[in-house]
């Protein structure tokens, strides 16, 4: 089929990516003229695991094409993709003046019948304005269908997630643009769920918050697991193992970050108080996750004490692994806050080191993850990546004056650090 991808996020290009790799013709729209040009250049602006493949292989085979042009990208498709950002307001909801500016653009170039797809997150009715707009600025009159299919992408995974998928949601307004819906994700073989666009505008939202509530919940045990001596990964384990909870999102740590789940829960909270709901449970979810952070901090205070003129090493900058998004990063909090306190900071990321510098000033970038812990007075791991745990750490232990880590991803096995010289801190062990 003929697709077009308005955005060109990690979202929007993933998706494009895909959906030309099995086979459908897309037309990727950005308004960045700079990273339009990159990606017609063979450049990819985001680091996600196997998209640079995927992109140069379509790029290449003719099913996948970039432009700055809205009008260029409704001319040649037959549906339409909104996948643009909807960024947090103060309040906590949502500005949705991407997705109205885009769909006034849509409606001023379509002169056919033309199915629009909202892929960003947005809240519940989001769909009926985006209607309501293109109806009200589509010059030529033509029909339309606005359809609600909320991405389940995982920043680090979206190519897998994409590709494998649990499920595809479809809301409708009507079922005239389901069967084409289909065939779109047709060869994806996942189980297809068609609802009304309130639906699964909501499914979205109540998805993320759930998993946001599950890892708080698992955080508020490391607490307890503390405070009594236990392990948070062998509870975590046990509780895993039975069907009806599942291991995934179980990990203790510095709390969720990143630009979905912050941005999503806030964004739930103020539907549900808009529709006359006090979804305290949803209250607490936010007040644990940035407690981790607190204790944490606490934590390194406790052992090194006064934090002013300390050198630190701090291993992970992106929000999570297999990424370079920085946005809502614990890693960065972590970094500015110790940097607050007046610590020295020598940091370290795979791949997240040139967006870090946008938004973390005043610290050493080192380029080898072997030598942060030079002259450092206790290393810190903030980000989970599997690179960590192949750190020398005879020769980290070595560079710095104190044998101290702390270890905010339960990466290392406590016994065997100790076994090893180590002062060693982590999460609920």
């Amino acid at each position: 089929m003929k697709l077009t991808i308005i955005g060109t996020g990690y979202v929007g290009l993933v998706t494009g990516a895909c959906f030309a790799e099995v086979g459908h013709r897309v037309v990727c729209v950005d308004n960045d003229a700079a990273k339009v040009k990159t990606l017609q250049e063979g450049g990819i602006p985001i680091y996600e695991p196997g998209l640079d493949e995927l992109v140069t292989k379509n790029t290449a085979s003719g099913r996948l094409e970039f432009t700055v042009s809205t009008a260029e990208g409704v001319a040649k498709s037959d549906v339409v993709f909104i996948a643009v950002p909807t960024p947090p307001q103060p309040d906590g909801s949502v500005d949705l003046s991407f997705i109205e500016k885009v769909a006034r653009e849509i409606a001023g170039a379509m002169t056919s019948y033309k199915i629009i797809v909202d892929k960003s997150t947005v809240p519940v009715k989001t769909g009926d304005k985006v209607a309501e707009t293109i109806k009200r600025y589509c010059k030529a009159q033509v029909d339309f269908d606005v359809v609600s299919n909320p991405e389940f992408l995982r920043e680090g995974f979206a190519v897998e997630d994409l590709m494998k998928p649990d499920r595809v949601v479809i809301g409708v307004r009507s079922q005239r643009p389901v069967a084409a819906m289909r065939e779109i994700f047709e060869q994806f073989n996942a189980p297809i769920v068609v609802t009304d666009i309130n639906s699964a505008e909501l499914i979205k939202h109540a998805s993320n918050s759930f998993l946001a509530l599950k890892i708080s919940y698992i955080n508020a045990i490391s607490v307890l697991c503390e405070a009594a001596g236990a392990n948070v990964q062998e509870v975590a384990a046990g509780m895993g193992m039975d069907t009806r909870i599942g291991r995934r999102f179980l990990n203790a740590g510095l709390g969720f970050g990143g630009s979905c789940f912050p941005k999503d829960l806030s964004a739930f909270i103020k539907i549900a108080e808009q529709v006359g709901l006090d979804f305290r449970l949803l209250k607490e979810v936010q007040r644990i996750n940035a407690g981790q952070m607190d204790r944490f901090i606490k934590k390194i205070t406790d052992t090194v004490w006064v934090l002013k003129d300390k050198k630190l090493g701090v291993l992970g900058l992106a929000f999570k692994q297999n990424t370079d998004d920085v946005r809502q990063s614990p890693a960065i909090e972590l970094c500015q806050r110790l940097q607050k306190e007046g610590a020295s900071l020598r940091v370290h990321d795979p791949k997240a080191m040139d967006k870090a510098r946008a938004v973390l000033t005043g610290v050493t970038f080192v380029d080898d993850m072997n030598d942060v812990a030079e002259g450092c007075d206790a290393l810190v791991v903030a980000t989970e990546w599997d690179e960590f745990k192949k750190l020398d750490l005879d020769r980290a232990r070595r560079a710095l004056s104190h044998p101290i880590m702390f270890d905010g991803r339960n990466l290392f096995d406590p016994a065997e650090m100790e076994q090893r010289g180590w002062i060693y801190k982590s999460v609920g062990r």
